[in-house]
């Protein structure tokens, strides 16, 4: 008899949760005929579905994207609506619902996939523990932080976002009892803050808007403070798209060796937004310098239904995403960069009832935006002074620090002359390849290997590889390949 084979996520997050979904059923259509996958091992510290991503159950955190564009199922894109629905709940599909909202659908999801498993013969079993390593080979070996050591047929990292960037002028205070690492988990923010403290945030994107809601709420007064000085647009959501956008398909059709490839791309995005209304995008948003102003009157158009580019984000996010995905690493990265002007404002753009509940507290006076970024810090006499440049107050005298620049995205590094593949930092020979299949290769031309990448790690190939509808179909396309013992299933 046929030795059935051992399948191993990496990862029980989002990506993990789909990956597992779509290998059960893949699994499950295999005309009536025993799997040949035998059992599927989920390593992950956390529980099930509950990522850092989406594990938060403070109902302040809410998903960034419409409800509407949060299915991990591409065939079945109401599948979390669905899910919402069935539990009494009565919002708007292109409204954003708090990220516990998407923990439980995530958990309920990863439950069923369990379940089907069993019933078709294969033992799925989750291991409360990191990866350390995987040596690649016929039968690749994965070792867990417990010691435990995995012989696998095949493996799917699926992991998410765990390292935070160490912001500018703070490396020798990483491990300072006073500095959180992260806002997350949010009970260790309340834990180790107390009330009524001053509170430097550093960032003021996503992360950092978490940071100043959850600690104003709390009592804390706070100070955002990052390099820019500008927080992202407002918009009512990022939902799926109700129309097809003429201008984005040109995209497909461009030189990537154009000189002005750029300039060609912004006038796609600009012409779709048009089609939305004949607002121009310049309308749609604030001019101001201030930055509390410019979110108080693109709050303002937000909430009057005045803003239409949210409609065409989604799409443009596929487009790029199909254009860029293909080009060589460094032509990519210099094109992304010259794409900022779009994803630094829009794509990662305020919910306005999040922009709205900012603006309280900046009236109230209980958060402060700072007109520029720390030039120095020291820490003496139990607070933090921070200098200030251009402030009214050029030093700055504070209780806690919370770093809120975001995280790195999750690498694999190559270890030991390339024959072990690490998921903690090692050196910095990191994985750089992947091909069309997701699948780790040394380099260019190399023969795979029985590793598959999927979800915010395909990072070095995938723009926005954060971007659910992405991610859900990576997990479609990996577990079809491994159902298939790695036969090429297109993305």
């Amino acid at each position: 008899m046929t030795e059935r084979r051992v399948v191993v996520i990496v990862g029980a997050g989002v990506a993990g949760t789909a990956v597992l979904w779509h290998l059960v059923d893949a699994l499950g259509g295999a005309s009536g005929r025993r799997p040949e996958v035998g059992s599927v091992v989920v390593a992950d510290p956390s529980p099930a579905g509950r990522g850092l991503a989406f594990g938060e159950d403070d109902p302040l955190l809410m998903c960034n994207s419409a409800a509407d564009a949060n299915s991990l199922l591409p065939d079945r894109p109401d599948d979390f609506v669905d899910h919402l629905r069935g539990l009494g709940w009565t919002g708007k599909p292109d409204s954003c619902v708090p990220r516990a909202r998407m923990a439980d659908y995530c958990h309920d999801r990863w439950a069923r996939a369990r379940d089907l498993a069993g019933e078709q013969g294969v033992a799925v079993r989750h291991v409360r523990a990191a990866v350390r390593s995987v040596r690649p080979g016929p039968r690749p070996v994965v070792t867990l932080d417990t010691g435990e050591r995995v012989v696998a047929d095949d493996v799917v990292v699926a992991t998410g976002v765990h390292r935070p960037r160490v912001p500018d002028g703070f490396a020798d205070f990483t491990a300072h009892p006073r500095y959180l690492d992260s806002p997350y988990p949010v009970e260790r923010l309340r834990a180790q803050l107390g009330t009524g403290r001053r509170v430097l945030v550093l960032g003021s994107r996503q992360s950092a808007v978490d940071a100043a809601l959850l600690l104003c709420r709390d009592g804390h007064r706070t100070t955002m403070a990052s390099p820019s000085g500008t927080l992202p647009a407002v918009r009512t959501s990022l939902h799926a798209p109700a129309r097809d956008f003429p201008p984005l398909e040109r995209l497909a059709r461009l030189d990537p060796a154009d000189p002005l490839l750029a300039e060609r791309m912004t006038r796609c995005v600009v012409e779709a937004v048009r089609l939305l209304g004949g607002t121009p995008l310049r309308r749609q948003t604030s001019r101001a310098a201030d930055p509390v102003r410019r979110l108080t009157e693109e709050t303002a158009l937000a909430e009057a239904g005045a803003v239409q580019w949210p409609g065409v984000a989604a799409a443009v996010i596929e487009a790029f995403t199909a254009f860029a995905e293909g080009l060589p690493p460094d032509h990519r990265r210099t094109l992304t960069e010259r794409f900022a002007w779009f994803t630094d404002r829009y794509v990662t753009a305020l919910a306005a009832v999040n922009a709205r509940r900012l603006l309280v507290h900046l009236h109230s006076g209980a958060l402060e935006l700072a007109t520029a970024y720390p030039r120095s810090v020291s820490f003496g006499d139990g607070a933090w002074r921070v200098e200030r440049p251009g402030s009214r107050s050029p030093t700055g005298v504070f209780d806690h620090v919370v770093n809120a620049t975001g995280f790195h995205p999750p690498e694999l590094w190559w270890a030991d002359g390339g024959a072990e593949l690490r998921l903690v930092p090692h050196g910095t020979d990191t994985v750089r390849h992947l091909g069309p299949d997701l699948r780790v290769r040394r380099e260019p031309g190399a023969p795979p290997e029985r590793v598959w990448v999927a979800g915010v790690g395909t990072h070095p190939r995938v723009p926005f590889s954060n971007f659910l509808p992405t991610v859900a179909r990576q997990a479609r396309a990996v577990a079809r390949q491994v159902a298939a013992s790695g036969g090429f299933e297109s993305l």
